[in-house]
């Protein structure tokens, strides 16, 4: 028996009520039933997602220090979501901006990729993935990471393309 995927993640958060209202507004996701059923956390679920819940977060408080993983200490650097289409990708690089919330995008060739960082500075990765049937050698032998070019890709691909592999469907 293999791992196939993560399930879930957990974060520990300075305030619930704050990353609950990023996640839900700026990235779509929605408590499960139950998922605020106790005090200081909250469980939420990706919008079309199949598991219980996508995402927990755990309060500390407001006097918790900003993580040093990969400053000061060894840790998590991000988490990475999958978006169905190129249009959603796009769309949420509108949400992020108007959030304050985008500190990058890149192309890595087969993925494109969009950064975030959540009201407690953690990062994140949205990763849009080129299908199979549509990738160029050029795509494939993409080196390193470049600037993303989100009008390049639209008119390349449209924005309803739906995403290649690793879709957890």
């Amino acid at each position: 028996m293999a791992i196939f995927r993560l399930n879930h993640a957990v974060l520990y958060v300075r305030d619930v009520a704050t990353s609950v209202a990023f996640y839900r507004d700026v990235l779509g996701f929605d408590y499960i039933d139950g998922g605020d059923a106790f005090q200081g956390a909250a469980f939420l679920r990706a919008p079309d997602s199949t598991n219980d819940h996508d995402l927990g977060l755990f309060q500390i408080g407001a006097e918790a220090a900003p993580s040093g993983a990969g400053k000061t200490s060894v840790g998590l650097y991000h988490l990475a979501w999958e978006v169905d289409t190129l249009g959603d990708l796009t769309d949420l690089s509108t949400k992020l901006q108007a959030a304050g919330a985008l500190v990058g995008s890149s192309n890595h060739g087969t993925t494109k990729s969009l950064y975030g960082k959540d009201p407690d500075g953690l990062e994140f990765e949205i990763v849009w993935i080129i299908p199979a049937d549509l990738l160029t050698p050029a795509d494939r032998e993409h080196a390193g990471v470049t600037r993303l070019d989100l009008d390049a890709e639209l008119a390349k691909y449209g924005r309803d393309t739906r995403s290649g592999t690793g879709i957890s469907r």
